[in-house]
């Protein structure tokens, strides 16, 4: 009788393999990164832009979603804080530079990419948060994103609340 090896089953709670990042959420990575590199050293949005697309994996994302995110953030920083700062703790520049960027980013796809479900703008917001944010980030991310979709997308917010009555 030979003893052969048997398979030991899968542990419970252990992950899946991954699914593949879309483009869009690999286009709000390449955008936060840019817009960390701008509220870190102020740099010019097409210094950053073209040095983004240099980066490996680049070709990976939607490159239009990318330049809708960074350019339009850099360009509305101060409307997208002011839409913000009615949600923060504290001023948007104490924020740490991750938060603020994941900030920014859902507050941009919640004001401008209505395409988006304003639910799925939030969910990404707080998957950005968890990848590249401190341990909590992300439920920060989550509170003030909440409240930010009443102002910029009311009707939506107030269909969905409805609909689960």
């Amino acid at each position: 009788m030979t003893d052969t090896p048997k398979k030991k089953p899968a542990a419970r709670g252990t992950p899946k393999a991954a699914a593949p990042k879309s483009a869009r959420r690999r286009s709000r990575e390449v955008a936060l990164q840019g817009l960390y590199e701008w509220l870190i050293s102020g740099t010019e949005a097409a210094v950053i832009d073209a040095h983004m697309r240099e980066q490996e994996g680049f070709e990976k994302c939607d490159p239009a979603h990318f330049e809708a995110l960074l350019h339009g953030c850099i360009a509305e920083a101060a409307d997208l804080d002011g839409v913000l700062k009615r949600h923060v703790d504290r001023q948007t520049n104490l924020l740490s530079p991750i938060e603020h960027g994941v900030l920014m980013i859902g507050a941009y796809e919640l004001k401008h990419c209505i395409d988006i479900p304003y639910k799925v703008a939030i969910n990404e917001a707080v998957e950005l948060a968890k990848s590249f944010g401190g341990t909590d980030g992300h439920k920060y991310v989550n509170g003030v994103l909440d409240k930010a979709a009443v102002d910029l997308r009311a009707v939506e917010v107030e269909a969905f609340k409805a609909s689960r009555r």
